[in-house]
């Protein structure tokens, strides 16, 4: 599938930043806390770079640089007003903030939108490429590197080697994969990234072999979608309808990021209405399946509809 921002002439690759490590349990809190504590600091980058850094945040020099671009790849902190601020976002501020509502990442609706960050926009190149252009379901590690060097050679981006294709492949792969436990293995080492929770990709029996797990996504609330959808749609188009075939085919659309099939991505939308109070409704005339919108495409506002994902479950848990 050609399509997409990947195959637009402006677009930069991006194969590296996570120093081959995936994103790891108890890292996000951490940096957003430490960018939280210096919000009124004009240098408050160097929380990552001065020299007591490894031992602010316990881990090496590496894994600091690590932490920092996953923490900025899923929307959790990002670049500030100057060259030298860091900041929270609002999504940030929902999971982890003061008034956070999963501060410990223990409610699937924080993980989803991770992933959402991460695969349903271009600026990590395997995730997004991988949920939104790859064809295949099943596939081989190498066959994952080799299609992605095609890309590559196809689009003429410059300084992409085969070694830091394969790397990232490699914590591609760990981000959303299990890795089985040895007897050799540190804690740290079997320490798993949260992503592996969604089951989106999974190991087969055949050796360095993948598959992606389409089909429902039962822990996938429907504000976790609607955000998409309405992030999705801000990027894709300025008009009041988008199609079906659009939400569940097009690069970028919660369809795909989310290997949602087409009975699951309907289900969905014909819900939209009573769950937005009108503000997005299903329509099927004339053979034309699409959604309409009677809002604006405001992500931030979009994020009241995750704020019920964690409010509806404390209202059970209280219950």
């Amino acid at each position: 599938m050609t399509r997409g921002p990947i195959y637009q002439d402006k677009y930069k690759p991006q194969f590296s930043g996570h120093e081959t490590f995936p994103l790891r349990y108890g890292w996000l809190k951490k940096a957003y806390d430490s960018v939280d504590g210096r919000r009124d600091d004009p240098d408050s980058k160097a929380v990552f770079t001065r020299d007591d850094a490894i031992a602010h945040f316990g881990v090496g020099k590496n894994m600091v640089a690590s932490m920092r671009h996953w923490a900025t790849a899923c929307g959790i902190i990002e670049d500030g007003e100057t060259s030298n601020k860091l900041v929270t976002t609002a999504l940030g501020n929902t999971i982890f903030g003061a008034e956070g509502y999963d501060p410990y990442m223990e409610h699937p609706a924080s993980v989803w939108m991770l992933h959402w960050n991460l695969a349903g926009h271009p600026g990590k190149t395997t995730w997004y490429w991988s949920f939104n252009n790859f064809s295949g379901t099943a596939f081989e590690r190498e066959r994952l590197v080799k299609a992605l060097e095609k890309v590559a050679a196809d689009r003429a981006w410059p300084r992409v080697a085969t070694t830091t294709i394969r790397r990232d492949v490699e914590c591609f792969l760990r981000t959303y994969v299990a890795r089985r436990p040895s007897a050799n293995a540190s804690p740290e080492d079997t320490l798993e990234s949260p992503l592996a929770e969604l089951g989106l990709i999974k190991a087969t029996g055949k050796r360095d072999g993948f598959r992606f797990v389409r089909g429902p996504k039962s822990t996938l609330g429907d504000g976790i979608f609607l955000y998409a959808l309405i992030d999705f749609w801000r990027d894709f188009t300025t008009a009041q309808t988008l199609s079906f075939e659009a939400i569940a085919h097009e690069p970028g659309s919660p369809g795909r990021v989310f290997l949602l099939d087409e009975n699951d991505v309907a289900d969905r939308l014909l819900s939209l209405e009573e769950f937005t109070g009108g503000a997005f409704r299903w329509s099927e005339t004339a053979g034309l399946k699409q959604v309409l919108r009677d809002t604006e495409l405001d992500v931030n506002a979009a994020l009241d509809y995750v704020v019920r994902e964690y409010r509806k479950t404390k209202t059970r848990e209280a219950a």
